[in-house]
């Protein structure tokens, strides 16, 4: 990255994340099953990651934001709101625990959309390519160590989650390479509105 930065000197990169928020009620009973991994397994990450279902990542100069932001408001425009059902504990091994999306095909039609209209905006260059989460799920704990994931998988594969919520916005967050902590760009509301953009002023 820093390579990225010496070729536009003075152009800030930032971090960025575009994700689906639950509501509070949910949000606060995940949260405590964080806090309690975090607690038991010695995983500090589990307690400041903040709840939510992550359907892009990507890094880009700041000033694209505005642009970026043109783009995902057009989709969140053409969006339907839509329910999202998570159920029990899944894992990616060996590095995650998460919360499975049992309703993952409505998440993903709104990944591809996003990738479609979006994709060119968040690329920096060949080297930093968006990410797109065609697994969706919520995140318990990552990053863990061996040790860590073994034992808690060997707990929670056995544990029993449920949950459910409307999913009517995506948020996009952003942080600086060198802070920890993400804020909030713009939210973007689903509006289910008949949404008609010529192709070639998709990536304008």
């Amino acid at each position: 990255m820093e390579k990225d930065i010496q070729l536009l000197p003075g152009y800030r990169v930032n971090e960025y994340l575009l994700v689906l928020p639950p509501p509070e009620e949910l949000w606060n009973k995940i949260v405590k099953i964080k806090a309690r991994f975090a607690d038991t397994y010695q995983a500090a990450n589990a307690r400041w990651g903040k709840p939510h279902i992550t359907l892009a990542k990507f890094v880009q100069y700041e000033m694209m934001e505005a642009r970026i932001v043109n783009r995902l408001n057009i989709v969140g425009m053409g969006q339907r709101p839509f329910k999202i059902m998570l159920r029990d504990y899944g894992s990616f091994p060996s590095h995650t625990i998460c919360i499975h999306v049992a309703t993952k095909t409505p998440v993903q039609d709104l990944i591809k959309q996003v990738r479609s209209e979006g994709q060119r905006l968040m690329k920096l260059n060949d080297d930093h390519k968006p990410h797109f989460i065609m697994e969706p799920h919520l995140t318990v704990a990552r990053n863990l160590q061996p040790w860590q994931y073994v034992k808690s998988w060997a707990d929670y594969s056995n544990r029993q989650f449920t949950g459910c919520f409307i999913a009517d916005s995506m948020l996009l967050l952003k942080r600086a390479r060198n802070e920890t902590a993400y804020q909030i760009v713009q939210r973007f509301a689903f509006r289910n509105l008949p949404v008609t953009t010529k192709q070639g002023e998709l990536f304008g």
